[in-house]
């Protein structure tokens, strides 16, 4: 029945590319900006942990993976055969403990491990070689300290860590006290930023995650105490932001 599905689901998107009008005009380039709106989809899914929304953004990441094959298929590169191919061999090639004869006893000496066997596939051998100019900053920074940990180079301990927060921190005010220093100071809030993602990773926590929850909350709270304080015929261009305060504290308890 799987694969039964999964040929319908080809079938399908033949079916429309060759027939529908948006779909028969797409390439590779019109999808690539749709491809990272549903990623995005996909996260704020399992942020929100609805599990009937991870489904279905799943299946619409699927589609583009069946498009881009479709697409690569029409113009003889490659193909979804291929790409499965290739896939297996990859997640062979990068699993030996499981498809070979190495041992590991962690995760973490299977992600080395991983990092190592990609370092032999690339023409450079550099650790930090492949991490792409184009994700964001803060994914970036992520990726830069997960690969650099596979090499050795990571802290001991989070108190390390912290007391690394608490210096980065300590050097921003510094900066802060002198005039015409608008570099350096940007300068310490990307270090101090880079400290706090790489403790988020250290304790096992995704920092982006916790962000974008800490900005659903912020929202969430500001729309309650604009709603009150609306309801109260006042407006925020006649309040002091201790009666803003005010309001927002109240906000906090109806959660």
């Amino acid at each position: 029945m799987p694969e039964n599905k999964f040929n319908e689901l080809k079938s399908v998107v033949s079916e429309l590319r060759e027939k529908c009008p948006w779909d028969k005009k797409q390439t590779f380039q019109s999808l690539r900006s749709l491809t990272i709106e549903e990623v995005y989809e996909l996260s704020d899914a399992i942020i929100d942990e609805e599990a009937k929304e991870i489904e279905e953004e799943a299946g619409d990441l699927l589609l583009h993976v069946l498009f881009y094959a479709k697409l690569g298929e029409e113009k003889k590169l490659f193909s979804i055969n291929t790409i499965i191919e290739k896939l297996i061999k990859k997640l062979k090639e990068r699993h030996p403990h499981i498809y070979g004869n190495l041992i590991v006893n962690s995760s973490e000496e299977v992600e080395a491990n991983w990092e190592k066997i990609k370092k032999e596939k690339r023409h450079s051998k550099k650790t930090l070689s492949n991490i792409s100019s184009k994700i964001p900053p803060l994914v970036k920074a992520m990726r830069i300290q997960e690969k650099v940990k596979t090499v050795g180079f990571d802290w001991d301990n989070k108190e390390q860590v912290i007391e690394k927060i608490e210096e980065e921190l300590k050097e921003l005010k510094n900066e802060l006290n002198k005039k015409n220093n608008t570099k350096k100071i940007k300068d310490e809030i990307g270090d101090l930023i880079f400290s706090v993602i790489n403790f988020s990773r250290f304790i096992g926590i995704d920092p982006e995650e916790s962000l974008e929850k800490t900005n659903l909350k912020f929202i969430k709270r500001f729309n309650t105490m604009e709603k009150k304080i609306l309801k109260e015929g006042k407006s925020f261009s006649d309040m002091s932001l201790s009666e803003m305060d005010r309001y927002w504290e109240l906000s906090k308890k109806d959660e």
